[in-house]
C-alpha cells in the first residue's frame, strides 16, 4: 500500500510539471480496487507536495456527508493547498456502498434527494449563520469553521448522467463532470446532446465546463495494446461486480463477473475496449482526443486508476504528457488527471 499511495503521488508530480490543469480524487469506501474513503485527506497531501495543479473531488458522495461537515473539510482543504480545490458532488454509484455508508437507503430511488439537498446547505454554510431543517438532515444555526479561501467557495462539479441531473447542473451553475464508462464513443456524443438540450431549457444560464473521463494508456509500439486491453478488462469483470446483487466483495476485493453475461456484452471484447478507452500509440490517442474536442469536451480527465503496473502507468502518463498534449493547447482543450490509490 506505501508503493501505491507513493507512486500516486509521483504520477501527479509529473502532471503538474507536464502542464495538466487538475488532479482528481474519488471516494470510495471498503472497496480495495479503488482506495479512497477520504479525497480530501488525499488532496491535502498532494496539495504538500505540489504548487499550481488543482485538486479536484471526483467525487463526494452526497448521502455520506453531513453539511457541515463537508463545508468545514472542503474549506479547509482549500485553505490547505492555496486555494486550488475544486468540488465535485454526486448522488453516490454502488448500492454496495450505500448498504455500509447510508444506513441501506436505496442509491436509485434516493441518492439524488442527499445531493439536492446538501447543495444549497454548502453554499449557506460558507455564507455565514444557517440552520437546516431538510428531509435528511436538520441542525440550528451554524457556520462553516473555516470558510474557503475561494470566494465565495470552491468551483463545484456534478457527475451527471440522466438529464434530470444535467437539468440541475444548469439551473444551479454547476460544471458537470461524466464518464462514458466502457461505452462507445457514440456514448459521449449523447452526453453532449443531453447538456445541449439542457441549455437550451434555460437560456439565460452560462455554459458549464463539461469533463469527460476515459481510462488512458499511451504506449509506444503498436504491439503493446494488449497490455491496457486485459488490464481494463480485469477491472471491469470487477467493476460490474459491484453492481450484482449483494455486491459479492470478499474481505474487500469485488469478485469478477462474466462480462460475456452482462446486457452490454460486446462492449468487453478486446477489440471494443481498445476502441473505446483512450487506448494507442500517441499518434492514435491524439486522433481519438479529436473527435472529444469535436463534440464540445472542455476537460479530457486522463483515468489513470484501473490496474496498470506503476511502470506501464508511469511511461504512459510522460507519453501522454510529451507526444499528446502539444496537440491540444491548454486555451482550447485542457487534460486533468484523475487517479486514486
Amino acid at each position: 500500500m506505501q508503493e501505491a499511495v507513493d507512486n500516486t503521488l509521483e504520477m501527479v508530480k509529473m502532471a503538474e510539471q507536464g502542464g495538466f490543469e487538475a488532479a482528481w480524487a474519488s471516494e470510495h469506501h471498503s472497496i480495495e480496487m479503488t482506495i479512497a474513503p477520504n479525497p480530501f485527506l488525499q488532496l491535502t497531501h498532494w496539495g504538500a507536495h505540489t504548487s499550481t495543479i488543482r485538486l479536484g473531488t471526483a467525487v463526494i458522495c452526497a448521502p455520506y456527508w453531513h453539511p457541515i461537515r463537508a463545508a468545514e473539510e472542503a474549506a479547509l482543504t482549500d485553505l490547505y493547498t492555496g486555494g486550488r480545490l475544486e468540488l465535485g458532488l454526486a448522488r453516490g454509484a454502488f448500492q454496495y456502498e450505500f448498504d455500509r455508508m447510508a444506513n441501506g437507503v436505496s442509491q436509485q430511488q434516493h441518492g439524488g434527494e442527499y445531493l439536492v439537498e446538501l447543495l444549497p446547505a454548502l453554499k449557506a454554510l460558507w455564507a455565514g449563520d444557517y440552520a437546516h431543517n431538510g428531509k435528511h438532515w436538520q441542525f440550528p444555526n451554524a457556520t462553516s469553521v473555516p470558510k474557503p479561501r475561494q470566494k465565495p467557495y470552491p468551483p463545484l462539479w456534478v457527475a451527471a448522467r440522466g438529464e434530470e441531473t444535467f437539468d440541475w447542473a444548469i439551473e444551479n451553475d454547476l460544471n458537470i463532470m461524466t464518464t462514458p464508462l466502457q461505452k462507445p464513443f457514440e456514448e459521449v456524443l449523447d452526453l453532449g446532446r443531453k447538456l445541449e438540450n439542457s441549455l437550451a431549457k434555460y437560456a439565460d444560464s452560462k455554459r458549464p465546463r463539461w469533463l469527460v473521463l476515459r481510462n488512458a494508456c499511451v504506449y509506444d509500439n503498436p504491439e503493446q495494446w494488449r497490455t491496457p486491453v486485459e488490464a481494463a478488462m480485469r477491472y471491469s469483470a470487477q467493476f460490474q461486480g459491484l453492481f450484482t446483487t449483494g455486491g459479492n466483495v470478499i474481505n474487500g476485493f469485488p469478485q469478477a463477473v462474466d462480462l460475456q453475461q452482462q446486457s452490454r456484452a460486446s462492449d468487453y471484447t478486446d477489440e471494443g475496449l481498445w476502441q473505446n478507452m483512450m487506448f494507442g500509440t500517441p499518434e492514435e490517442v491524439v486522433e481519438k482526443l479529436k473527435d472529444y474536442e469535436a463534440a464540445g469536451v472542455d476537460q479530457f480527465c486522463y483515468g489513470a486508476n484501473f490496474g496498470l503496473d506503476a511502470d506501464t502507468a508511469l511511461r504512459s502518463l510522460e507519453l501522454f504528457i510529451t507526444r499528446v498534449m502539444p496537440y491540444f493547447p491548454s486555451s482550447s482543450f485542457d487534460s486533468t488527471h484523475n487517479n486514486e490509490n
